[in-house]
């Protein structure tokens, strides 16, 4: 027992490294710098309502939802659960949350009684019924097949590291799942490929003898008029579907081998009716049949790989399945294309004819009006996938592995650590698609079986800090996609982009926080790529958008935003308000930076800038919060009740509570979560303080202490109350502490968003409330423990919810670290002490470190050149 014990310590070694580390990774904050610094991320110090320590492992019951993604960024994923399951296929360029596919591995040990298993845990107690198909029995699923007793799982994105164990075999077994993930390399991060590996550690006293087998029904196989077969490729097989002339769409391939060149394929499972192909497919895994089967023409119901092996007393060894797809043609189009008013613009006027202007594009035009994904124009079908996988495969794992070693070993709080990693999933999921020319198009989220709310929606987006810093290229393409297909003359930018990207119908509201969020994000975009000839050529597109925001918001020069303003709640508010009012002040203040910058003529924008911030500070702010003065009687918009809104119209009973309130959907003297939410995104954009940081803090103390829950019991929520309810807790988008609640407030007002949550926690560290900010952070994530929600889905409307990637923002807020390529500047502004974090820039990743007060870089990937270090607001020579 004590080798057997030995062993699974090594076991665990193995899986806090991942693939190719040297060593374990640190979990918690080590050395005697951690004793100085007040920061309430130990776990040990920690009361939470939870036993399962942040960043560690799942098991239990808190192995229950573990899905975690597997796929290349735009390109569709699978999910690994905790167990070994494979679910939520969805590779056909859309979600497919339900998709079980019966794909799975199995081991059989010779000799031995009981010895063919699964290579997976116990199902989940969830699963056994109330859901679909569970009233006939789950029918001709693979639920009811022997499994391990025992399993464990650790993350380490991009690496999921399972453990399993049962008494009846003297086998260990530690399956990795991970699909590459390097950052600034958006293609290679993009690949439609996967790959599980097996590794089996011989327990017991005699040579065992084995068969390991990967099986899978032809999942592909969706549409009866479609031929569909299973091809052979090198040590493995292709499921495949033609499309037809009716459904092109159908078209599709899901290629499944090894690395072992023993491997036995049988192309065909057992033809026949009722269960017959999963039973005789189990009998032959069952009696360690290795068998190999010629392909058929068609109609084969799946197949299986086999590979025999021996293991000596104390061996090991690894199996290395890997997976890719192509799916080349889809039926997605979203929006409705129109003639390019701007066909010959001139940009220098403020207009952009297309994303050539700007230079983001591979030069590949989509032949098709439906969407087609990038790696369609790198790749011809699958088998170029899958050799590019199979050639590139050490390298990608050891690019990888850089980034893993590089993101853990930071000293940062384990709570942050885990929520940044869980929400990078995101990029794996179909919430991310990547279109033909290489430019980034997303929704906000997946629904079950298609994607939800469409179009790089700008308000949602604004939050979601990952990819300007991992991968900054593809961000560039949504900012061009903003200014050019989505602006029209007037510098009206529509707020949902079509898809296939082309210029869209300006028929509704432009979004206010998106449309003035997107200029912040320009100036974020050109310090982290150091483009000045980008800048340049985008800041007229800029100057249009700020000034059609002026003239349509602020249209009396006041400096504030009054007139009706559609945002990021799908409605408008009426009169000046906090939350939008910030937004302005951070887009007058990023344009006067880059204009200044350009040698322009910035006064306007000044005089602006000097009234708003007065306004806001002196009449929106009650000395301890920002609030909203509603107004409509004395603006240039019409009535509210005939007012274009998603609300639709007022009945007769809306319209007494207008005359009683003012319009549906405001907030008034309500505390708002968001409330200066443009004041964090200039913070995470680089922008200097421009609201008086002591009321900016003063309203952030106030959402902590009037907005988060420890438990929703006795809180009514009668919109979406899924989010967070009954005895979790949750950062409430908005309350009335001081009273004034409305009929009617803002639609979302009593619910709970993981992003917003992540926005206020990293707020206020940024204002130096370090436990408050950690507080949120934990409530949040002990909702998406494992037990009831699954860890790597934070969801909103929607799986996989893109706001949620305001975790990434946590990272700056801690550490104050970020990169300048325009003047090669590293900045550090600790809220910590010492502290080692990952940083990420358009040329490279690696690892900040500041030692008494003196800041280091380790460069992983790339290369990250510096010519100063900027700590506390002052420079140190290197």
């Amino acid at each position: 027992m004590k080798d057997h014990q030995k062993r699974r310590d090594f076991l665990k070694t193995l899986t806090l490294g991942g693939i190719g580390a040297a060593a374990p990774i640190r979990l918690l904050r080590t050395g005697e710098a951690a004793k100085d610094r007040d920061v309430a991320g130990d776990n040990e110090n920690i009361e939470k309502k939870t036993e399962r320590k942040f960043n560690g492992e799942y098991k239990g019951d808190y192995l229950n939802r573990v899905a975690f993604p597997i796929g290349g960024l735009g390109a569709g994923m699978f999910c690994l659960e905790g167990t070994g399951a494979i679910s939520h296929l969805s590779v056909r360029n859309k979600p497919d949350i339900f998709n079980e596919p019966a794909m799975f591995a199995a081991i059989c040990v010779k000799g031995l009684k009981n010895a063919a298993k699964l290579l997976e845990g116990q199902v989940p107690e969830w699963k056994y019924f109330g859901r679909r198909g569970s009233g006939n029995g789950l029918a001709g699923s693979t639920l009811g097949l022997p499994r391990f007793k025992t399993a464990e799982c650790s993350i380490r994105f991009p690496y999921s590291i399972i453990r399993l164990s049962d008494q009846e075999l003297p086998l260990q077994v530690q399956i990795t799942g991970w699909s590459p993930f390097i950052p600034t390399d958006e293609d290679n991060s993009g690949l439609p490929a996967g790959a599980l590996e097996y590794r089996f550690i011989n327990e017991g006293k005699e040579k065992l003898d084995l068969i390991f087998s990967y099986n899978a029904k032809n999942f592909l196989a969706t549409e009866e008029t479609a031929i569909n077969a299973i091809e052979e490729i090198p040590r493995g097989f292709a499921l495949t579907q033609h499309g037809t002339k009716d459904k092109p769409d159908a078209e599709g391939s899901f290629a499944i081998f090894t690395n072992e060149d023993r491997t036995a394929v049988d192309h065909c499972w057992f033809r026949g009716g009722w269960w017959d192909p999963l039973t005789m497919a189990w009998n032959n895994i069952r009696d360690g049949r290795a068998q190999a089967v010629a392909p058929v023409e068609k109609d084969a119901g799946g197949a299986s790989l086999f590979v025999p092996f021996s293991l000596a007393p104390g061996s090991s060894k690894s199996i290395r399945v890997m997976m890719a797809w192509y799916v080349p043609v889809s039926d997605l189009h979203v929006g409705v294309p129109v003639p390019d008013e701007k066909k010959d613009c001139n940009p220098e006027t403020g207009c952009c004819a297309g994303p050539s202007d700007l230079g983001v594009t591979n030069g590949k035009e989509n032949p098709s009006s439906n969407y087609k994904p990038w790696y369609s124009s790198k790749f011809n079908n699958v088998r170029e996938v899958a050799d590019h996988w199979n050639k590139n495969y050490t390298e990608l794992n050891r690019k990888s592995t850089l980034f893993k070693d590089a993101f853990y070993s930071s000293t940062l709080p384990p709570e942050v650590l885990e929520a940044v990693a869980a929400n990078l999933t995101i990029l794996k999921s179909p919430t991310v698609l990547r279109q033909f020319d290489g430019r980034l198009w997303s929704w906000e989220g997946c629904g079950d079986e298609e994607g939800c709310c469409h179009g790089s929606c700008t308000h949602v987006w604004n939050y979601a800090q990952a990819i300007p810093h991992l991968f900054p290229s593809l961000e560039k393409t949504l900012r061009n996609t903003e200014f050019c297909e989505n602006q029209n003359h007037a510098g009206h930018q529509g707020f949902r982009a079509n898809l296939p990207i082309s210029p869209l119908k300006h028929d509704f509201h432009a979004a206010a926080d998106g449309q003035l969020g997107g200029i912040m994000k320009v100036y974020r975009d050109w310090r982290i790529s150091g483009d000045n000839n980008w800048l340049a050529r985008i800041y007229p597109m800029v100057c249009a958008s700020m000034d059609y925001s002026i003239n349509t918001w602020d249209p009396k020069h006041k400096g504030v935003i009054e007139e009706p303003h559609h945002n990021t709640y799908d409605i408008e508010f009426w009169g000046p308000d906090g939350m939008c009012c910030s937004f302005y002040l951070g887009a007058l203040t990023a344009i006067i930076n880059m204009g200044s910058y350009l040698k322009k003529d910035v006064s306007k924008y000044h005089e602006l800038f000097e009234k708003g911030r007065n306004h806001l500070e002196t009449q929106l702010f009650n000395g301890e919060y920002f609030f909203q003065d509603i107004e409509y009687k004395n603006l240039n918009a019409p009535d509210p009740s005939t007012a274009l809104s998603f609300g639709g119209d007022y009945s007769p009973e809306a319209i007494e509570i207008l005359k009683k309130e003012g319009p549906k959907y405001q907030y008034g003297k309500g505390c708002l979560s968001d409330g200066v939410l443009g004041a964090w995104i200039g913070s995470m954009c680089g922008l200097d303080p421009f609201i008086n940081p002591q009321k900016v803090k003063s309203h952030l103390l106030a959402v902590h202490k009037y907005n988060l829950k420890k438990n929703l019991i006795d809180h009514a929520n009668p919109q979406r109350p899924d989010y967070a309810l009954g005895n979790e807790g949750g950062l409430l988008l908005c309350t009335w502490p001081k009273g004034g609640k409305l009929s009617l407030p803002f639609v979302y007002s009593d619910e709970v968003w993981t992003g917003i949550e992540y926005q206020v926690a990293s707020h206020l560290i940024l204002t130096g409330n370090v436990q408050a900010g950690l507080e949120i952070v934990r409530t949040c994530r002990e909702r998406y423990d494992g037990r009831i929600r699954n860890p790597f889905n934070e969801y909103e409307c929607g799986h996989w919810y893109a706001r949620a990637m305001a975790s990434y923002g946590l990272l700056q807020a801690l550490t104050g670290a970020r990169y300048d390529a325009v003047n090669k500047h590293l900045y550090t502004d600790s809220r910590i002490g010492d502290f080692t974090g990952f940083i990420s820039t358009a040329t490279g990743f690696g690892t900040v470190t500041v030692t008494k007060g003196r800041p280091s870089l380790k460069v992983f990937y790339g290369n990250i050149p510096i010519n100063g270090f900027i700590v506390n607001g002052k420079a140190l020579s290197i």
